[in-house]
């Protein structure tokens, strides 16, 4: 499941909150154990989500660099390059 959590921080264009929020599910799902959780415990995992989501823009505001930022499609072509060597594919 955290495979799929990306790196957000100093991309052009920034991180959306859509994104920071969907990683911060993913996080949530990953230490919880459920993928969805029962109706006794939806409110505390949205509640985890949520505060997850709000410290990691926090720490992407916070966070600063001397990197130029890096371009979403060149990344995405390297790990697809990266991963069509490691499992074989063309």
């Amino acid at each position: 499941m955290c495979r799929n959590i990306k790196t957000l921080f100093n991309f052009e264009p920034p991180a959306t909150e859509l994104e920071i929020r969907d990683a911060s599910l993913q996080f949530v799902r990953k230490l919880s154990g459920f993928n969805l959780p029962s109706k006794a415990n939806t409110e505390a995992f949205d509640r985890a989500v949520a505060d997850v989501a709000c410290a990691a823009r926090v720490l992407i505001a916070s966070l600063v660099t001397t990197a130029q930022p890096r371009d979403r499609e060149v990344e995405m072509q390297k790990a697809r390059a990266q991963s069509a060597l490691r499992f074989g594919r063309t």
